[in-house]
Parts: structure tokens; sequence; C-alpha cells
């Protein structure tokens, strides 16, 4: 039975939601430097908007759907960096919300669902989603698809065979266009296309009717990925195998990282996320639950399989753990205002933590910024190890299609881009760039030819012009000789 109480905690939970997701995320509009991979979309689609095309002008493994959806972005009035971000903001509160519904079909109460909601706004904000990380986005779609995927036992009591395969359609098409923002989640698409024939079944289709719909569902899941494959088939072989390789094949072919650095990242997150982590352990633990919470715990399994599938553990690789996470905590949260508040608090210590930790690099990366594009004009700086935001808002051109950083500078894609990485630094370097940025940052991932190549260059023809802090590290900024000497 549902109270007054209950019923005006729902109503106020959208825009309770989006309000804190404003307060967590608000004061960081604005900031260039929030994350790498961001930095990189809107440089990529700065190009692509130019003519450049992904993955042959300039090459990344990250599905297309990402970059036309920054590319997006650019197309609207203002600072593309604060719209992106606000955008990001918005798509956070509703994921949240979205959270607090599927809760509610679970059968948790609404001050659980809320505090669900809740803490996965906290928890995004200290694992790297307070940008705009791929799965900020691509969280938002799965858990639409998520929320008409746990509403299925309603439907199975009714025999609504017909609402199942609508819904159906429209959930797996929701799953496809997040698979083109990022592929692991094509556990969690799974998923709901299984979770949809189970219902159909159940609710009385034939299997030769449940075979064809479930066919097509499939295909609505694909869909937006097969659009894109047709679009690089019509632009000729080369491009084909270009988005083929780096979709497909080139992830098979990284090195893994060092087994100790691994562990401590895993380490890490158990630690960031533990107020939503523990109450959904417990949840788990607690026998008895309804056919809607069953099917809530599925969703976090084939999460946790795409998680563990990357085998990297950046903390935002944790990010799509976080509403299946948090909608199975709901139950046990909406239950004992004692472990709410306590999620609360512990979350909140953590979010007060990292602020207070995180340092403002916004600053130097202006200085760095304002150094390349007085000296870009002779010619296309090189970033080696720094920020891609540089290019970006240099204007400056790129001197190699492998321009994010990882790809030529860490050990872990030797092998992987499908050219010698070595040789490609040397090309570039026997094209003497104006300005080189690279760091002091010591890491066991060095790729080290590549690495030599850059430092050999460094010390015969260029100049230290600026060292600005970047994290626990720093970048150094250094300038062609002859230029230097100007």
């Amino acid at each position: 039975m549902t109270t007054g109480a209950d019923a005006t905690t729902r109503s106020w939970t959208l825009p309770a939601l989006l309000l804190l997701a404003v307060a967590l995320r608000g004061w960081d509009i604005g900031n260039p430097v929030l994350d790498l991979d961001e930095q990189w979309y809107l440089l990529v689609d700065d190009r692509v908007l130019r003519g450049a095309i992904p993955f042959v002008d300039l090459w990344d493994r990250k599905p297309v759907g990402l970059f036309l959806l920054f590319a997006g972005f650019r197309l609207i009035p203002g600072d593309t960096i604060v719209v992106y971000q606000i955008a990001a903001t918005i798509a956070a509160g509703l994921t949240a919300a979205t959270i607090a519904r599927i809760a509610d079909a679970t059968g948790a109460a609404p001050r659980g669902s809320l505090v669900a909601g809740a803490l996965y706004l906290l928890a995004a904000s200290v694992i790297g989603g307070q940008g705009g990380q791929a799965p900020v986005f691509y969280n938002l779609p799965v858990a639409l698809a998520a929320l008409a995927t746990v509403g299925m036992p309603r439907l199975i009591a009714a025999g609504a065979t017909g609402r199942i395969v609508a819904r159906g359609g429209g959930a797996c098409l929701l799953a496809g266009i997040a698979m083109q923002i990022k592929y692991t989640v094509a556990f969690e698409a799974a998923f709901v296309g299984l979770a949809h024939v189970w219902a159909l079944r159940r609710a009385g289709g034939r299997p030769v009717r449940v075979a064809l719909v479930a066919t097509g569902w499939m295909l609505a899941g694909l869909l937006p990925t097969l659009a894109v494959v047709a679009a690089y088939a019509r632009l000729g072989p080369d491009a084909l195998h270009a988005f083929w390789f780096a979709n497909f094949v080139s992830i098979t072919l990284r090195h893994a990282y060092p087994p100790a650095l691994v562990v401590a990242n895993l380490g890490s997150i158990v630690g960031q996320i533990a107020p939503l982590l523990v109450p959904a352990i417990i949840a788990i633990a607690r026998p008895g639950r309804s056919t809607e919470a069953a099917l809530a715990r599925w969703w976090l399994a084939a999460a946790l399989i795409g998680f563990l599938s990357i085998g990297t553990f950046h903390d935002h690789y944790a990010l799509p753990l976080l509403p299946p996470l948090a909608v199975v905590a709901a139950t046990v949260l909406g239950r004992s205002r004692w472990l709410s508040w306590t999620a609360i608090v512990a979350a909140l210590a953590i979010f007060a933590g990292e602020r207070l930790a995180r340092r403002d690099d916004a600053a130097g990366a202006r200085q760095v910024i304002a150094l390349v594009r007085s000296v870009g004009s002779r010619g296309c700086p090189y970033v080696f190890m720094g920020d891609p935001i540089t290019c970006y808002l240099a204007d400056a051109c790129v001197p190699t299609p492998y321009a994010f950083l990882n790809t030529l500078a860490q050990r872990i894609e030797q092998g992987a881009t499908g050219i010698d990485e070595a040789g490609e630094v040397a090309r570039i370097m026997r094209n003497r760039p104006p300005v080189v940025v690279t760091s002091d940052r010591q890491r066991m991932i060095w790729n080290v030819d590549s690495r030599r190549v850059v430092d050999r260059a460094l010390v015969h023809d260029y100049r230290l012009r600026l060292v600005v802090p970047r994290g626990r590290w720093h970048t150094l900024v250094y300038v062609r000789r002859d230029l230097a000497e100007r």
C-alpha cells in the first residue's frame, strides 16, 4: 500500500536527483582537463566536422557512435566543453532517476530507491564519472532498457505477449544504441534480449513465434552497429578494414597490465564504491526475492562480466556496475534507516576526500595551450604524453593518426595498432615538430622504444620551455631550438 509520504518521496525523486547531480558536478563544468578520454573525443570530433574519418584519419578503438555523440555537442552553440559537461550532468541525473524507478519495480521502499539514486551519483563522481566519460551517457539507455526488462513479470501475469514484443524491441534497440558508445554493453544487451525471450515464452508465446521475435530483437540490437559497418563499406575496402581492425581486432592484441597495477586498480575501485557494494552484497545474501529483484541481479551479473572482460580495471570502467548495484542495494537501503544513513555518510566522506585530493590542473593546461599556440603555426606540435585538449584548444594540426597518447607511448599497445609504433614516432620526430609535449611521469608501461626516440630528439634538437604540474607529475613542454632561440 502506497502512503502519502511514499507518493511525496516519489514525486520529488527526479528533481531531487537532478539537483544533486548539479551540486556534485557543477563546479567541474568548464574544466578542460577532467579526463584524457573526454579531451580526445572533443579533438576527434573537431576533426570529424572538418572531414576526418574515424579509424582512418584518427585511430582509436571506441565505437563511432561515441564520436557522433560528441560531434553533436560541437554543433550546439557555446563553449563545447561546457555543453558536453552540462549534457553529462543531465544524463547522470536522469540515470539516477531511472535507477530509482527500477528499484521501485523490484519492491524497494521509496526511501531506498531515492538513496540508491543518490549513491549512484556520489559513486560515479569519484570513479571517473565526474565529466563525460562514455558510461555516463550510455548508462542511461541501458538503465531504460533494464526498466523495461524488470517490468516483464507483470506483463507475463497478464499474458500481454503483444506488449512484451513491443517492449523487447524498444529495449534491444536502446541497448544497441548504447553498444555504439561502448562495445562492452554487449553483455548487458544479451541479458535484455534473453530476459525478454524468457518473458515471451512464459507469457504463452509459441516456440516458433518466440524464435522469430527473438531474431527481430537481435537485429534491433545490432542495427546501429550494422549501420556503421554499412557506412564504412560504402567508403571502400580500406576504410572498412580500418574500422574492423580498430573496433574488433586490435583489442585482442593488447598486452596485459602488470599484475600489481591491476590488483591496485581493482582494490581502489572496491574502496571507492564500497557504500554501494556493501548493501548490494547484503541484499544478495538475504533469502527470498521477487522475480523483478531476481532480474535485477541477473542484470548485475551481466554488467560484472562486461567489467571483468576488459581486465585493466581503470576506475571509470566500473561505472556500468553502478546502476545494477544501486538497484540491488535499494531493497535493504529502504528497510534500514541506519544502513541508508551510513551509506550516504560514507559516500559523502569518500567524495569529499576525493575533492580535497584532486588537483586543479586547468591553469597549467592553459599555459601549455598558450605556448603551443604561439609556435604551432610553424608545424604540427606533437603531444607524446600530455593532454589531447592541447591541440583542440590551440587549433593545431596533429602529426599522426595515432595521436591518442596511449597508442604510441605505452607498452600495452605495442603491436596492437597494426603499425610499428616506434617507427611512427621516429617519422614524427624526423619532421621536426615545433613543440613536443611530454611528461616526467615514471611508468612501468612506457613503450621504451618510442620513449627512446623522443628522448634522443629532445636532447639534440629541443629546449625545455615550460614545466607545469599535472596530477602527481609534471607536463614538460619542449620547443625546437631554432624557435626557442628566437
